[in-house]
């Protein structure tokens, strides 16, 4: 049975190939990079780096960190950093094996200069991807600092070590920086050299998987950190313009027809209001409203008047959209057969037993902190566009398009971002800016409002899914079909990264993984369909825990019910069907041990939650479990959670998650725990509390006034513990996430008997349960 594909360019893990490393010295510091196989180093000596070179052809200037002279070493990350500390795991996986003193660890987040490669921070895929190419960086740095410390000490270089940012060796020292100001660094290390460095064992750590002082931490709260939507600001960029946008009615196809701006005119320090021409086709119908502050942009977008033409989505609704999704999965010719066994059609023409259940989620927002906002500035002839980003290769090419420039005439500016869960993968909002200072010959700051970031966002589209199982005679498992429709970010916004299943049918990896779950079921089929509707309608979004967020919901759910119609303890079911056989065996690197250590965190978390043990009335436990985002990255996770349910009114409290993670060697203790509670709390609000439709072609709710994320008092009490493991380290951002909202709406069913179908769970849902399975 086929897997997923793996990650194509976007998410496999990065490999040095046929390229070595190079360490030189650079003007006033020590560097290292990465070096083509068919460069040769100059023959009057060791090459200089490329911050030095100026584009010498020797390097393939992917520069990992730099020492200076004081003994400083500066990280460079090229990772966003929205509030899930991955500049400290990264430089954690560099500093270890460097022999770094942590307190002379800096950070540096850098702009968008090719010699970084591909930037994309999402899937959970920054330490996963980065772990091996940083440890070799960081160890390849402390072989040629020994050295060339052995050579000054004039010491044997097998009698010296390093430690905390010092060479020792036979009683004597010398410090990095000092190597760094007197010595001669430079050495090549050929892949096969690279290749074979010897890693430091687990246990000879020093900062991997112990505490630390997470290094961005001061800044976030002494109020040094520079965000986003602080660029400009915080510079006092000459002549810089302010602009709020006039969001059109509809995603797609709408048309500026007249704009009247003579209210606007009242407020002081307005300067005009003017429809955008896009050729990337990104913003189409936006008008902008420029000012010399924010406050007067706000107030005069508020009264500028703009009629347009609406495009074809202006009547489209939430139900037009699952309805259409719904006839979809009703034709068995559409779509993508991601998984697809033979024996499916037989075995349930053979069933004892079938069981056929259909599942819904709603609209998402991702509803950040900091609304969406950008920066553009003409300088030297270079474009730079200063914002918060999470994927800044694929949002230049837009942005050089939209400028009608070539790519090298754009830099993007990464700053810190104030939330992004996901929403910034898709950098569209540096368009408007990028355009609008293009039109004014001005520097521009546009700042979208709490509203227009809701209208303007790229949301997680509703989603339809029908799930059938198959028992034989015996009561066992023989075949289990999943067939889901949705809006495809991927192919919304990177249709490169499509995949295709065996028949050539493409399909997008991102919205359908987790329905290829780890369970042995017998024949599988998991078939896949792009929702034209809601792709037409709005442009959808990856939102954190992406496709599993909403298939692991149907598959957990699903087994779930599979186990009552089974007659099987829900926890004994599950454990069934995880036998480490076939493809659920696993592989290394990152699947080692595969179902079985699933299996393990599901013993795990019920052993700590006291599965068995006896609810008081109307409370119950429920379980689930989930491997995260991709099979090719698995992070073991299982999930008890305890609700109690009001029959009165039918509201749902959740009291406890109890929650059992494996994933791998663990980096950044402290900062694995606090993605991991951040990611159950995301999954309890997506469960309970969050969720908006479309209406007429838009968002229902724009404002937290009526969109309800999980509030202080609702949040439940957490138990979070984490397998020690020495596997490879895997992703963290959203397995937490996933394993939530199906936990919950089997505690429901424990609790009360009600069974619910839809995300988010409403009261009124819950009541229609107790009424349909009569369990007043």
């Amino acid at each position: 049975m086929p897997e997923l594909p793996q990650h194509h360019a976007a998410g496999a893990p990065p490999s040095p190939g046929r390229r070595g490393f190079l360490i030189a010295a650079a003007g006033t510091g020590f560097t290292l990079a990465f070096l083509r196989a068919d460069s040769t180093l100059a023959a009057s000596g060791p090459a200089v780096a490329p911050s030095v070179a100026h584009g010498a052809s020797v390097f393939d200037p992917t520069i990992w960190f730099e020492i200076d002279r004081q003994g400083l070493v500066t990280i460079n990350i090229a990772k966003a950093e929205m509030g899930q500390h991955i500049g400290t795991a990264l430089a954690r996986i560099v500093a270890d094996e460097l022999e770094a003193d942590w307190t002379k660890v800096k950070l540096h987040y850098v702009d968008s200069d090719p010699k970084w490669g591909l930037m994309v921070t999402g899937g959970s895929w920054s330490v996963w991807q980065s772990f091996e190419p940083l440890s070799r960086a960081g160890a390849a740095g402390r072989l040629a600092l020994i050295e060339e410390g052995a050579r000054l000490l004039r010491v044997p270089v097998a009698a010296c070590s390093a430690r905390l940012g010092v060479v020792h060796g036979r009683g004597r020292s010398i410090a990095y920086g000092d190597i760094v100001r007197r010595g001669k660094l430079g050495r090549h290390y050929t892949p096969e050299q690279l290749g074979a460095i010897v890693l430091k064992t687990p246990s000879q750590r020093k900062l991997i998987g112990r505490p630390a002082q997470a290094l961005d931490v001061p800044g976030k709260t002494n109020g040094k950190a520079i965000y986003g939507i602080d660029a400009g600001i915080a510079d006092e960029v000459e002549g810089l313009v302010y602009a709020r946008p006039k969001i059109p009615p509809t995603r797609y196809g709408a048309k500026v027809l007249s704009i009247d701006d003579s209210a606007a005119k009242k407020i002081r320090g307005y300067l005009k209001s003017e429809a955008l021409t896009d050729p990337s086709g990104t913003v189409p119908g936006w008008v902008l409203v420029y000012a010399d502050s924010y406050a007067a942009a706000s107030r005069a977008a508020d009264l500028v008047q703009v009629t347009w033409r609406a495009g074809a989505a202006a009547h489209v609704s939430e139900q037009d959209i699952l309805h259409y999704g719904a006839r979809q999965i009703a034709d068995p010719t559409l779509g993508a057969r991601v998984v697809d066994d033979d024996g499916v059609e037989q075995a349930f023409a053979d069933a004892g037993l079938t069981l056929e259940r259909q599942y819904t989620t709603a609209t998402v927002l991702h509803f950040q902190l900091e609304p969406v906002n950008a920066m553009a500035q003409l300088a030297d002839g270079v474009w730079h566009i200063h914002a918060g980003t999470q994927w800044q290769s694929l949002t230049l090419p837009v942005l050089a398009k939209a400028l009608q420039v070539p790519e090298s005439q754009v830099v993007l500016h990464t700053y810190l971002l104030g939330g992004g869960f996901g929403r910034r993968l898709n950098g569209d909002y540096c368009i408007p800016a990028a355009l609008g200072a293009k039109a004014l010959g001005r520097p521009v700051k546009m700042i979208c409002s709490r509203a227009d970031d809701a209208r303007f966002d790229s949301p997680r589209s509703p989603s339809v899914q029908h799930l059938r199982m198959a028992f034989d005679g015996a009561g066992k498992v023989t075949a289990m079909q999943h067939e889901a429709s949705a809006g495809w970010p991927t192919q919304a916004l990177a249709p490169g990264l499509l995949a295709k299943d065996k028949r050539g049918h493409p399909y997008d990896p991102f919205a359908i993984a987790g329905a290829d779950h780890w369970y042995t079921v017998g024949a599988q089929r998991v078939r896949a369909m792009s929702n034209d509707l809601a792709n037409s309608s709005f442009r959808p979004g990856w939102l954190r825990s992406v496709g599993p967020g909403w298939t692991n919901w149907a598959v957990e759910s699903f087994i779930d019910e599979a186990a009552q119609a089974a007659k099987v303890n829900p926890l004994d079911f599950r454990l069934s069907l995880l036998q480490a056989t076939g493809r659920n065996a696993g592989s290394a690197p990152n699947a080692v041990g595969g179902a079985q250590r699933l299996a393990q965190v599901l013993l795990r978390a019920a052993e700590k939650a006291l599965w068995g043990k006896a609810m008081p009335k109307d409370t119950g436990l429920g379980i689930a479990a989930t491997f995260g985002q991709e099979r090719d990255m698995p992070t073991w996770t299982a999930c008890v959670a305890r609700v109690r349910v009001d029959r009165n009114t039918c509201m749902v409290q959740v009291e406890k998650l109890t929650m059992v993670i494996d994933a791998g060697t663990i980096i950044d203790p402290d900062g694995a725990l606090a993605q991991a509670e951040g990611g159950a709390l995301w999954g309890v609000s997506m469960a309970l509390h969050e969720g908006t439709a479309f209406l007429n072609g838009e968002v229902r709710d724009t404002n937290l006034t009526s969109y309800t994320p999980l509030r202080i008092a609702d949040v439940p009490e957490l138990d979070i513990e984490f397998i020690h493991s020495t596997e490879a380290s895997t992703g963290m951002g959203e397995p937490p996430t996933t394993v939530v909202a199906p936990a919950i709406a089997n505690a429901i069913f424990a609790a009360v008997g009600a069974r619910v179908r839809h995300l988010p769970i409403r009261p009124e849902a819950v009541l229609k349960g107790l009424d349909r399975y009569g369990a007043v």
